[in-house]
């Protein structure tokens, strides 16, 4: 009598931001082109193995990670999966401590490593499906990595220890890749990256984003293109030249500044000055008037004194951002900031946080007051609660503002563009009404 086999069913867990989700759904388009059956945080399903995909950038992070592997250590004790993998930053700089402290793991792979992951499928890497990526987001946008890894040094940043130097993507397989991903019904493309404004410098020997952009806008069918995580120094101008003449590229902007007072950045090594971040702001909304800045800032850097968090909440005042969020300092190991004194208080920290995003809500909710009574474009993401969700050009999924739309009154198609007029705004959300 022949035993039967059963084929693997994979959930795939991912933590962390839009790079590791995008690395999840590599992982799952090439376990589903070997005929393997791979979902992404499918709650409750039937799946015999689990692959864990670690968040190592702060603290919180890390705890978040750990926490998550044991759990599913704790279902494979029981015997409710039989493998379980993790991969992601955490495994990649912390692989040997998690061997130790969690045995049940039955292998860790760093970031680069998806090869040796999908050995244990029994199957090879398929270079091909480059650009053939399976998304785990909502299907009418997605995320783009332009970009792998990171140049600069930033002294509180552990990315590079676990993402290695910058690789560039080739222009022709970023716009590959777009195409696919609009043939698939994508409308948004959110183009990511460690540090997007290096891109180019090492296949190119020059900051190539301005080309990539205009490589993107003749892709048919794409509506939205947006940039995160854009690095201040040295910053490309020609983009917001772009930006103004585009059809596609939204007038939205996420630049992490980190910090405004010049002796924070110089701790910080972050290579430039508050007057040249000023003046790159000024520059920004001058070409761009329209132009909505996301931008995130760390409180409670090694020595950050009262006078210095202070004149941060002064050059917050004045720049007035769109969006903004902020992270507290957490002291990592392998850092350059590790050798200095973690001397703000955790308290101290957390108060500081909570008072920046107190300016930030007045901002915010003056800059939605200015917005009602116009009309805006709206791609509609969700129906929830008696509401449809959607967002403008100059939001963001997951991290910016939403508008709200009543769904008793309104009919709208979910993924699809709708005609909204603002009637009445909250701090970080808009209420709209669809015009026929």
């Amino acid at each position: 009598m022949k035993t039967k086999v059963t084929k693997d069913k994979v959930n795939v867990i991912t933590l962390g931001c839009s790079k590791n989700l995008v690395d999840s759904e590599n992982i799952i388009t090439q376990l589903q082109a070997n005929d393997i059956s791979a979902e992404h945080e499918q709650d409750g399903n039937d799946a015999n193995v689990v692959i864990v995909n670690t968040c190592g950038f702060i603290e919180t992070a890390k705890e978040e990670s750990v926490n998550t592997i044991l759990t599913y250590a704790d279902e494979k004790i029981k015997g409710n999966i039989d493998k379980l993998y993790v991969t992601g930053c955490l495994s990649h700089r912390y692989k040997e401590d998690l061997e130790k402290e969690i045995p049940e793991v039955d292998a860790y792979f760093g970031t680069m490593e998806l090869p040796g992951l999908l050995s244990r499928f029994n199957v090879d890497y398929q270079h091909e499906l480059i650009g053939e990526r399976r998304i785990a987001t909502l299907s009418h946008y997605a995320y783009l990595k332009i970009s792998e890894g990171c140049n600069r040094t930033c002294s509180f940043c552990a990315i590079p220890l676990m993402r290695g130097d910058h690789v560039s993507k080739p222009i022709e397989d970023v716009v590959k890749e777009a195409k696919n991903l609009v043939r698939a019904g994508v409308k948004e493309i959110m183009l990511i990256a460690q540090e997007l404004t290096y891109y180019g410098l090492d296949i190119y020997k020059k900051r190539a984003l301005a080309e990539l952009l205009a490589a993107l806008e003749a892709v048919d069918g794409l509506d939205w293109v947006r940039l995160h995580y854009a690095y201040p120094s040295k910053f490309p101008k020609d983009i917001f030249d772009v930006m103004a003449q585009s059809k596609n590229l939204c007038h939205y902007l996420d630049i992490p500044l980190q910090h405004a007072n010049d002796a924070v950045l110089h701790r910080m090594k972050r290579q430039i000055t508050q007057a040249e971040m000023v003046e790159l702001i000024a520059h920004a909304r001058q070409v761009v008037p329209d132009i909505h800045i996301r931008t995130t800032l760390l409180v409670g850097f090694p020595g950050e004194t009262e006078a210095e968090f202070q004149d941060l909440c002064d050059f917050i005042e004045s720049q007035q951002f769109e969006r903004l969020g902020v992270f507290q300092y957490s002291h990592e190991e392998g850092t350059s900031a590790h050798d200095l004194v973690d001397d703000v208080s955790a308290e101290v920290k957390a108060e500081r946080a909570n008072r920046i995003m107190e300016i930030q809500q007045s901002i915010s909710y003056q800059k939605n007051r200015s917005k009602v009574g116009q009309e805006f474009k709206v791609l509609i993401d969700r129906k929830e609660g008696g509401y449809y969700y959607g967002r403008t050009k100059y939001d963001s999924p997951e991290v910016d503002n939403e508008v709200l739309i009543d769904a008793t009154a309104h009919y709208a198609r979910v993924g699809d563009f709708a005609r909204v007029k603002i009637i009445d705004a909250q701090e970080y959300d808009l209420i709209g009404e669809i015009l026929t």
